[in-house]
């Protein structure tokens, strides 16, 4: 017994120590701290419950689809990180991300990856077939994305078409199927996934020319500002259309025209390419999101039949 090894508080103070900031490194490598990525995920997928079951959402796939989101947007964060551990370091934004500084091993990242797969896995297996199979695509789309940045001239389409993913997978769990009303819905949050994100791109359109890196604000060009107005214009109308499709009302009107509103502000933000600019007006779709849900969720409670 006298050969056993011994630990003092101290000791113990140290590995608690330890653990803790390994923790935190991989809180930071999922970007806990800065939830904007799992309300821009969010937001379109709640929509999508809400509109297919008529204002009335089952409570597992509710839960099963916001906890889905958050282990999802946190794989992607991984994956990402991992494809840009040799660009992140040159980037005044992402510097400091725990692969980019070595605080993380890849092999470790890889790890953690495929835990917070697995973990999606195990919870969209509690849906049905349909919801499965398009979770697997989903799936795809989240790991190709990060490398379309040097393949293609507009990877913020790849990230539209992963983000907005949530909106048929959540049609189908709910219904068993995907609509006509689905897929526009599906087409107008893919729209908005490029908006914001070339918002963001914006920010780091410096960056990402010395780098090679490509993104829709340098396709764009001098054209950005035109084009996102557009888009903008186009993302609204298509909301609307929307709304009169599954005959929302007065309620959906008003959140609608919040939603252009905070358009407006992110324009305004925008206007002079400044990138402190670009990233506030990047994370003010979090509220337009949540201004289109919140006239969905109230056209429905407060619906007079």
């Amino acid at each position: 017994m006298s050969n056993m090894p011994k630990f003092s508080l101290s000791d113990l103070s140290e590995r608690a120590a330890w653990l803790g900031s390994r923790a935190e490194l991989y809180f930071r490598l999922v970007r806990l701290h800065q939830p904007i990525g799992i309300w821009l995920l969010l937001w379109p997928t709640l929509w999508a419950i809400w509109i297919a079951s008529d204002g009335q959402p089952s409570s597992p796939v509710f839960a099963v689809f916001v906890l889905g989101t958050i282990v999802l947007r946190s794989a992607g964060c991984v994956i990402n990180d991992l494809a840009d551990r040799r660009i992140d370091p040159h980037v005044r934004r992402t510097a400091n991300r725990p692969i980019a500084t070595g605080e993380i091993r890849p092999i470790e990242a890889v790890v953690f990856f495929t835990v917070l797969m697995l973990v999606a896995l195990g919870l969209v297996l509690t849906m049905n077939t349909l919801t499965l199979q398009l979770a697997i695509v989903g799936a795809v789309l989240t790991v190709v994305y990060p490398y379309m940045k040097r393949l293609i001239i507009a990877p913020q389409l790849v990230l539209g078409l992963a983000f907005a993913w949530g909106v048929p997978m959540a049609y189908a769990a709910a219904t068993g199927g995907v609509s006509r009303t689905g897929w526009l819905l599906y087409l107008c949050a893919l729209i908005w996934v490029v908006i914001y994100d070339t918002q963001y791109a914006m920010s780091d359109r410096d960056d990402d020319l010395k780098l090679g890196v490509k993104s829709t604000a340098i396709l764009f060009g001098e054209m950005d500002l035109l084009v996102l107005a557009g888009l903008q214009s186009l993302l609204l109308v298509g909301l609307f259309l929307l709304g009169r499709s599954v005959e929302l009302g007065a309620w959906f009107l008003v959140g609608l025209a919040a939603a252009a509103g905070f358009s407006l502000r992110q324009f305004y933000l925008i206007r002079h390419r400044d990138p402190d600019g670009c990233l506030i007006a990047f994370r003010n779709n979090a509220w337009f999101g949540g201004a289109v849900f919140l006239g969905i969720a109230l056209d429905y409670i407060l619906r007079v039949d």
